[in-house]
């Protein structure tokens, strides 16, 4: 006996559902950050968000180049991608301001970052659900 799956259910859409649930870990992960007034956290919670914001990136090149993705749809993990490699580089710069500290637990991460991480993650959740709704949309692709 053989199991299909339904025709909706295809790489693009898993995809791009993940990425959805990684925009609100993200968010979850700023809001953390804010509560703790950039210290990092030590809950699970923000270990496996931090985890899988890191990974995502390396999920969504391959993404990229491995799953036939419509036109829309290549905004996602494109999007992702400048996210992380400008966040990288805005982080450093932020960073070197204030002096790099010796320590993980000396780190407090600039209210600027978190501010510009949070943006990205409410945009790109938006940017998801439009990929997500675009067959139903008049959008033409």
């Amino acid at each position: 006996m053989q199991i299909s799956n339904p025709d909706w259910l295809t790489p693009q859409f898993v995809y791009i559902t993940l990425s959805a649930v990684v925009a609100v870990l993200i968010w979850i992960e700023c809001s953390m950050l804010k509560r703790s007034d950039g210290k990092l956290p030590k809950s699970a919670l923000f270990r496996f968000s931090s985890f899988a914001d890191t990974a995502w990136f390396f999920v969504s090149t391959i993404a990229l180049y491995a799953i036939d993705l419509a036109p829309l749809a290549v905004a996602v993990p494109a999007a992702y991608g400048i996210y992380t490699v400008f966040g990288w580089i805005y982080g450093t710069r932020l960073l070197k301001r204030k002096g790099i500290p010796d320590s993980p637990a000396d780190l407090v991460v600039p209210v600027k970052y978190i501010a510009y991480s949070q943006s990205f993650a409410l945009i790109f959740f938006a940017l998801c659900l439009l990929v997500l709704a675009s067959p139903w949309l008049p959008i033409t692709s």
